[in-house]
């Protein structure tokens, strides 16, 4: 048989199948292995697997569909994605520094200031958006430089090949959080990038059902640390939610990019609601960092971020949304709405996060699988709330006047 270069949507679906050893009656599911141990054959020679901890046939089975697709040596599937972020921080030793994107998500940023600090870790946050100022925070012993693009919730961008060659001209590693973009559209590890992150409890999954974490290496010697660091911690992805994230990654071609689709209309016609006062998605041709993500990304993914007035209007258009899902999270079929200022960025300190551009008024969209139309007229009837409530306290503080 000849050699052929399926597309990503096709390795999707049999990836974690083709190839897999332990497929031996020809089923197209990947074998649930629902044990903690193994009977070894051999008193002196151990077979393949010896504790689940150590080595799962199912996790390893989406370990390495995850390696494919990411283009990486190593795989590793992880109880959720701050357990992926969080060993993978552990491959740091006491005295290292960190740079990490100003704008990072609130789980990353409590570990960073609250728990590696404890360690003698030391990080600073900076605009990764420029590379000069990335530069000049570079130290002696700067040892990683950790990027999310697009960032969370503002959704900025960082130039990841020019982020790489800082790096590598200093001696540092860098750390890429791949959860918005999935290898659908974006793949790191082709830009020099050393380890890439997901928390696969999102787009991977893609159904608000599991909890997981992903971390793709590029080369061997690196996956062997932070194999070892999982193994050592016991941070592991069970069986059950390794196999419902297979099944989950089968469908993620299709669900995002008919997802993707629909965020960049609902964003457009955001930008022109005067209600609202910016809109956040680097699909729209006027977003900062916009001619970069184009170079390095295959799509602007569904996550959008929207500006309302203040927290009174933010609270107005949440209390009359109708179909998304008011919640913590994102990358579901269903489109989920959030709060970031007390959800995922609940972490940050106020200050903090007025400084990164988190505002009362800000919310953040996941936008699932729903009829365009559906969704837009929803939005048009909770922004219509959010207006009518503005006018009626313009008018009370006129008549106060």
């Amino acid at each position: 048989m000849g050699s052929y270069k399926d597309q990503l949507e096709t390795r999707f679906i049999h990836a974690s199948t083709h190839g897999n050893k332990e497929n031996k009656t020809g089923a197209v599911n990947v074998p649930i292995y629902l044990s903690s141990t193994y009977h070894q054959e051999n008193f002196d020679t151990f077979g393949p697997y010896d504790y689940s901890r150590s080595g799962n046939p199912t996790r390893q089975a989406l370990e390495q569909t995850i390696a494919n697709l990411e283009g990486g040596k190593t795989g590793l599937a992880f109880a959720s994605g701050m357990a992926a972020i969080s060993s993978a921080f552990m491959l740091l030793s006491s005295g290292d520094h960190v740079l990490i994107s100003k704008d990072v998500y609130g789980g990353t940023y409590r570990l960073i200031t609250e728990v590696l600090r404890k360690f003698n870790i030391e990080h600073t946050f900076v605009n990764m958006t420029d590379l000069n100022e990335t530069c000049r925070e570079i130290r002696p012993n700067t040892k990683v430089i950790y990027i999310e693009t697009p960032s969370n919730p503002c959704l900025n961008i960082t130039d990841i090949e020019g982020i790489v060659k800082l790096a590598k001209a200093h001696g540092c590693l860098t750390f890429v959080d791949n959860t918005f973009m999935t290898p659908l559209y974006q793949n790191p590890l082709q830009f020099g990038v050393d380890l890439v992150l997901h928390s696969a409890t999102k787009f991977l999954s893609g159904h608000s059902d599991i909890i997981a974490g992903l971390a793709v290496t590029k080369n061997e010697e690196l996956g062997e640390r932070l194999a070892f660091i999982q193994n050592s911690f016991g941070s592991i992805l069970g069986a059950q939610d390794a196999y419902h994230l297979i099944q989950g990654i089968k469908t993620l071609g299709a669900r995002l990019t008919q997802s993707s689709d629909t965020a960049l209309k609902i964003a457009t016609h955001l930008n022109d609601h005067p209600l609202i006062s910016e809109v956040y998605y680097p699909g729209l041709s006027f977003h900062p960092g916009h001619p970069i993500h184009v170079r390095q990304s295959k799509g602007s993914g569904a996550l959008l971020s929207f500006r309302l007035p203040n927290k009174a209007a933010a609270k107005a258009f949440v209390e009359h949304i109708r179909l998304p899902v008011f919640a913590v999270s994102l990358g579901a079929v269903e489109s989920i709405l959030s709060y970031p200022a007390t959800m995922s960025h609940a972490a940050m300190p106020e200050t903090e996060r007025e400084a990164r551009g988190i505002t009362d008024g800000l919310l953040r969209l996941s936008v699932g699988l729903e009829h365009v139309n559906d969704l837009i007229e929803d939005i048009d009837q909770a922004l219509e709330a959010a207006t009518q409530l503005r006018k009626e306290k313009r008018i009370l503080l006129k008549h106060r006047g």
